[in-house]
């Protein structure tokens, strides 16, 4: 934990060194540091030496190096950004600062354990480079083997749209370098904005990030710090090319490079938190791979499309270690469209000019397509994103065909629009002489109805655009953690909500869920029925946890006659499809409440399903979430024995206070006190209750989603109370 609190520490004094003006660095320091006076002021003090720390540290690179250093130059230190002056006479020696064949020139920057200089190379070609030295102190194990998989990472690769490397080596004093073309370029951001790109213009650019990238993990190789200060624009042949930099702190995934340098450590941030993948945020260890890189891609594009990074990097490195990890696991960023919706007029009105278009035009390009793509790259799942990042890239560039995007769900409308899109000519064609046969058959008819229709239109537009901005309002709110404020413009909407829509399915499951967890049944229960109704356009593992959720507050809410409708709405819904994994979720849902002959009859698909799947299942692995409804299963259609063996099997005793525990104790419970072992069932029960009750209480480690989210909390609180019945406590 100290060396995490050290990096927060570190990550804050780097943001406030970019800071140039005083009132915007005190406005920065007064928002991260709010309640904690020691960390501002050692900032603060850390601030004030920063100028002497600079000279101090090229000073002493220098002499350091002076060993290999060629005679008859005159030394030169270093200050970041200028040409190196002369030194003065009482700090630094007579000799050069020269390190192997080239002389350092100027201070380019800083990176994550070294430092970049502009220097000139004399033999064999003279040329400027950039070269990299470890910093002077950190030259620990950890960081000298990071520095190592970065110099070798970057020598396997050659791209045009990456930085190449030219040579490496080590001075006589132990410090490693490598170095690499110099790149003289302007963050892709910045150029972006300055140069009025258009959105189809920003995407060009943005492929050839995403092919640079998967030439990196065809290499072997991840960055893990994607953001628009590593994507620099250059020119080339007239036209501008980005250049893929710094890949100090890759992991190699396969190959060579990986000889067990584990340096993703759980109590180390190592990114940039804004632009940062949920796993690279954990608080224990997770096998990175090139999905955490497909994240920060999509996390660059919003960036791209919508002028701001997805989380506010301010108030993310000043929310604390605790809450910047909630918000980067738990919380979704808007969607770029809904974002750009939030902003007020002048602000909406100027990034549209930076991508020479209208607020309303702009918005209307995110909106569809580009939303999805973004979202699908930044899934909080890594599973659910983008395999590689040449999928990404692919779909960006459908995109730019007017052609389906895989990120969209498939349907027949939207293909047909595409379809339009790219052959408007022919059909406009075809809709003239179509309209003109029409008109000529229906004009006095027409005639007849347009008024009457023209109004009863304009109603109808103007209840939904009334109910779209309160639709709107309720998102921000939600996002604003205002859900009371949310659920009451929620139960103004007049239009029925019957089809699918993102922000009707973000609003009514961020609220369902936290009325659940404050015990508002009733409410939760409104609001999932609604939800049931609206998002069949997510993805399905949402879609079956929506029904978990739902079918969990119904029953807790006491409206069991709504449960049996639920019931037998869910099995109509799932049996149409052959996802197992949504199947299991179903049966689950549908046996919380002991289940009637025909539910058992309407069921009995999915159990035997369930049960096949279960059996294929290596012993290793039977020990997971997937127990509980196989051994549910048998328990509810009388099979007590087999039950006892599933739940035997399915109890995970690495993880004993979780909520799939407790439930498998509670299904063993039963199954053992209707086979008569009363005495063994009270143990499992008594073992179950203690694990529910303090849950409930809010014992140490009961916010740890690993050990089950509410609604598995819930479902195990219900089974509680009829193994409590059945048993006699």
């Amino acid at each position: 934990m100290q060396s995490l609190l050290r990096q927060i520490e570190k990550t804050l004094f780097e943001g406030a060194l970019e800071l140039r003006d005083p009132e915007v660095r005190e406005a920065f320091l007064a928002q991260s540091c709010h309640g904690n006076p020691g960390l501002r002021t050692r900032l603060e003090k850390l601030l004030d030496a920063q100028p002497h720390a600079e000279s101090f540290f090229d000073i002493n690179i220098l002499q350091a190096v002076s060993s290999d250093e060629p005679e008859g130059e005159d030394a030169q230190s270093l200050p970041r950004g200028e040409p190196a002056p002369e030194p003065e006479s009482d700090c630094v020696d007579d000799a050069n600062a020269w390190i192997g064949r080239y002389r350092l020139v100027r201070r380019l920057g800083d990176g994550g354990c070294g430092v970049v200089y502009a220097a000139e190379q004399q033999e064999p070609v003279q040329r400027e480079v950039a070269l990299k030295i470890i910093r002077l102190g950190m030259n620990t194990e950890r960081v000298i083997a990071r520095f190592d998989i970065e110099r070798r990472a970057l020598a396997l690769m050659n791209h045009p749209n990456i930085a190449h490397v030219l040579d490496a080596g080590a001075t006589k004093s132990g410090m490693p370098y490598f170095v690499m073309e110099l790149v003289p370029g302007t963050k892709i951001t910045q150029y972006c904005d300055e140069n009025h790109l258009s959105i189809a213009e920003r995407l060009e650019l943005f492929i050839q990030v995403c092919l640079a990238i998967q030439h990196a993990h065809q290499k072997g190789v991840l960055h893990l710090d994607i953001k628009p200060s590593n994507v620099l624009i250059t020119q080339k042949d007239g036209a501008p090319a980005p250049k893929v930099i710094d890949f100090g702190i890759g992991k190699a995934i396969e190959g060579p490079l990986a000889d067990g340098s584990a340096l993703t450590t759980a109590d180390q941030f190592i990114g940039t938190p804004a632009y940062m993948s949920p796993e690279q945020a954990s608080s224990v260890e997770v096998d990175i791979d090139t999905r955490s890189d497909i994240y920060s891609l999509g996390a660059l594009l919003y960036e791209l499309l919508a002028g701001r990074p997805p989380f506010d990097a301010v108030q993310l490195m000043g929310s604390g270690v605790d809450e910047m990890r909630c918000v980067l696991q738990e919380q979704a960023p808007p969607l770029p469209s809904a974002l750009l919706r939030s902003l007020d007029r002048q602000e909406l009105t100027a990034i549209a000019r930076r991508r020479r278009c209208k607020p309303a035009a702009l918005i209307g390009s995110l909106s569809g397509d580009l939303d999805w793509v973004v979202r699908q790259a930044m899934e909080k799942d890594r599973q659910r994103r983008y395999a590689t990042a040449n999928g990404l890239a692919a779909d960006v560039r459908r995109f730019l065909q007017n052609l389906p995007v895989s990120a969209h769900p498939a349907s027949r409308i939207y293909a047909l629009r595409k379809l339009v899109r790219r052959n408007r000519l022919a059909f406009l064609s075809a809709a003239v002489v179509t309209l003109t046969l029409i008109s000529g058959l229906s004009t006095s008819t027409w005639l007849f109805f347009r008024e009457r229709e023209a109004r009863r239109h304009e109603a109808r537009l103007l209840a939904e655009a009334e109910d779209a901005e309160r639709l709107s309002r309720a998102v921000f709110l939600t996002r604003e953690r205002d859900f009371d404020a949310a659920d009451k413009l929620l139960k103004q909407i007049k239009t029925p909500l019957t089809t699918p829509s993102m922000d009707a399915v973000s609003a009514y499951r961020i609220i369902g869920n936290q009325f659940a967890q404050q015990g508002r049944w009733r409410e939760a229960a409104d609001h999932f029925s609604v939800l049931l109704q609206i998002d069949g356009m997510d993805f399905w593992k949402s879609v079956a946890t929506d029904y978990l959720s739902c079918g969990d507050v119904l029953v807790e809410s006491g409206n069991l006659g709504g449960y049996v409708s639920f019931c037998q709405a869910a099995i109509a819904e799932f049996s149409k499809t052959q996802n197992l994994d949504g199947q299991q979720t179903i049966l689950k849902s549908c046996l919380l409440v002991p289940p009637d002959k025909n539910l058992i009859h309407q069921l009995q698909p999915f159990g035997d399903n369930t049960d096949r799947h279960f059996g294929e299942l290596d012993p290793k692995i039977q020990a997971t979430w997937g127990a509980i409804p196989v051994s549910l299963w048998h328990y509810r259609t009388g099979d007590y024995e087999g039950a006892i063996k599933l739940a035997q099997r399915g109890y995970n005793g690495s993880d004993a206070i979780s909520a799939h525990n407790a439930t498998i104790r509670l299904i063993m419970a039963m199954a053992l006190a209707q086979s008569g072992q009363m005495q063994p069932a009270r143990l499992q029960l008594d073992a179950a209750r203690d694990t529910i009750d303090a849950r409930f209480r809010g014992a140490p480690g009961a916010g740890d989603s690993r050990l089950g989210y509410w609604y598995d909390w819930v479902f195990a609180h219900v089974l509680l109370r009829e193994a409590g019945a059945l048993i006699g406590q």
